[in-house]
């Protein structure tokens, strides 16, 4: 079947096979490797990109699916390494990432998350990547880069936890 989607700002177009999985699409024939295929069931969200600005897991969509529509993947957001979205750009800065291969998903997600609720609430994080797994890391700087990503300051944002010692406060023993 002959699929035509915009992907990334850019037409597309190619004879795929019905069964061909956006995820495949994107990767195997447009060569976008950062689309991470880890389960193939929905489960780990490393797969997620936008269609047509909602987060979707492409792991679980075919490409004939997405005919006629427009796809974001994490290489659509900026231009280059020095331009970066500020998604990205927050995940950079606050550490939200380790081995990398959850992130482009989780940045996607995020992406969505805050077009949704320009200023999430930690909870409200949270609970928006909850169908992202992220096998490194326990979430934390994840979370602080998505509110960074919104303006708001990690420390202060609505429902952040406390620093587990007060600032002025020592840990130490000494007179």
């Amino acid at each position: 079947m002959k699929v035509e989607i915009t992907v990334n700002g850019e037409s597309t177009s190619a004879d795929v096979e019905p069964r061909l999985l956006l995820a495949h699409y994107l990767r195997d024939q447009l060569g976008l490797k950062d689309t991470n295929v880890g389960c193939d069931t929905t489960s780990c969200g490393a797969c997620t990109v936008l269609l047509d600005g909602e987060s979707i897991k492409s792991c679980t969509v075919l490409a004939v699916q997405a005919d006629q529509q427009s796809v974001t993947t994490m290489e659509g957001l900026s231009t280059d390494s020095d331009n970066l979205h500020p998604v990205p750009a927050a995940f950079r800065a606050e550490h939200g990432l380790q081995c990398g291969f959850c992130t482009p998903g989780m940045v996607m997600a995020a992406v969505s998350l805050l077009e949704e609720n320009p200023k999430p609430t930690e909870k409200q994080v949270r609970e928006g990547l909850e169908g992202n797994l992220c096998r490194c890391t326990g979430y934390h700087n994840i979370v602080r880069a998505v509110l960074a990503a919104s303006g708001q300051d990690p420390d202060k944002a609505e429902g952040s936890e406390p620093d587990m010692v007060a600032p002025g406060f020592s840990t130490g023993s000494g007179a």
